[in-house]
């Protein structure tokens, strides 16, 4: 299992953004050994939100070898077209380095501000990847759907041999595995939907999906994103974290408490291990504050014990 590092997009404690930090966090998980760097899409949000796309290519030039990675980026309120042509940039800026992570989102507020309808995301999701798919990958077929279509040529088209793979976001039902198993080349499940147990029994059933349409279940990458992250030994910083968490995400946080790396690195690692036996290939962490030094303490103190 390798590990990757969401971008700090997320304000979390009303400080702001400054100006060549991005640069710095990519160039710390690269030299801290992580594998990727990965940004996550949000129009709106309960706390500021920095544009995925936009601060992923700004550290193109930072990441070395690393994989790039949208966890997800949302192809329905971008428009597919508009998410296509950077992604291309993207990947040809990087020499073919991105993974294009796409997902309906979970919010009716960025659906809202885009002026598109929550309750369409499924079916236009569906269009939209085809879409994504003609524009990234080589050999596939044009289309043309009930809102989408592949009549503008979008050149120049991705560096990557064979084109940008596309992972589907799930969180694991029958219904979106199916999708994954038909649209994708990668599944991405969310570390704060999910437990071990549960991505292991959803892989083996995606693995079946996989296999009866002819595809090899142990070529097929299976990530995880959001896994939120604060190391410390400290139990009362560890809880006041997490609680703020859960009330971020309206989640419980004794539920969250079995889902997210926050607390000591032993217990941190002893999560990440189960994820590891579950067959999990990448795991993005997102630190939840001081995010330099907790990628530092993650690659020192949690990572050399899964």
């Amino acid at each position: 299992m390798r590990f990757g590092a969401h971008l700090p997009l997320i304000d979390f404690e009303g400080r702001g953004y400054k100006p060549g930090h991005l640069g710095a966090y990519a160039e710390a998980a690269r030299d801290l050994g992580f594998a990727a760097v990965a940004a996550n899409d949000h129009l709106v949000f309960q706390r500021p939100w920095l544009d995925g796309i936009v601060a992923l290519a700004s550290v193109v030039d930072r990441t070395g070898g690393m994989l790039l990675a949208t966890t997800v980026s949302l192809p329905v309120v971008r428009g597919p077209a508009a998410l296509a042509k950077a992604a291309a940039a993207i990947d040809i800026l990087s020499g073919g380095r991105l993974a294009l992570g796409v997902g309906p989102g979970s919010s009716a507020r960025d659906y809202e501000a885009a002026g598109l309808p929550f309750d369409e995301r499924w079916k236009r999701l569906d269009e939209a990847v085809r879409v994504l798919r003609a524009y990234l990958k080589d050999g596939e077929e044009s289309f043309r759907g009930a809102w989408y279509s592949t009549d503008a040529n979008l050149e120049p088209r991705p560096s990557r041999a064979g084109g940008t793979p596309v992972w589907i976001g799930s969180w694991g039902s029958e219904a979106g595995l199916r999708r994954v198993a038909r649209l994708g080349d990668g599944w991405l499940a969310s570390a704060y939907n999910t437990t071990p147990e549960e991505m292991q029994a959803a892989r083996q059933r995606l693995a079946a999906m996989l296999a009866s349409r002819g595809r090899d279940p142990a070529s097929f990458p299976c990530s995880l994103a959001t896994m939120w992250t604060y190391v410390t030994s400290n139990r009362a910083e560890s809880e006041r974290r997490r609680d703020a968490l859960a009330r971020m995400l309206n989640r419980p946080p004794e539920v969250l408490a079995r889902q997210v790396a926050v607390g000591p690195p032993d217990e941190c690692a002893a999560l990440l291990r189960r994820y590891a036996e579950a067959g999990t290939d990448y795991v993005f962490v997102w630190p939840l504050a001081h995010d330099l030094g907790q990628l530092e303490a993650f690659a020192r103190e949690v990572a050399p014990l899964v």
